[in-house]
């Protein structure tokens, strides 16, 4: 499983947010593929003003505030 994450240079929600994705990948067999917004002018203007931003396969399972326990119950729902 692969998880997209959305973030940029020197942002503390999104060091917050990796953190939390790291310890979540203990109990969870998934890769992180982290993408800078300011690279890309699109995801510059999509996610602005929500990173961090969490997806899996184009689905947003979490931004803002990312907290281990929402991401943890999004990824229980896609495996039901």
């Amino acid at each position: 499983m692969n998880l997209t994450f959305y973030t940029k240079v020197d942002c503390p929600l999104c060091e917050k947010a990796k953190i939390k994705l790291m310890e979540l990948q203990r109990e969870w067999n998934f890769s992180i593929e982290e993408n800078d917004i300011y690279k890309d002018d699109v995801l510059l203007e999509k996610y602005q003003l929500m990173i961090p931003v969490v997806e899996h396969e184009g689905e947003m399972l979490a931004y803002g505030q990312i907290s281990k326990e929402e991401i943890r119950k999004r990824l229980l729902e896609k495996i039901r």
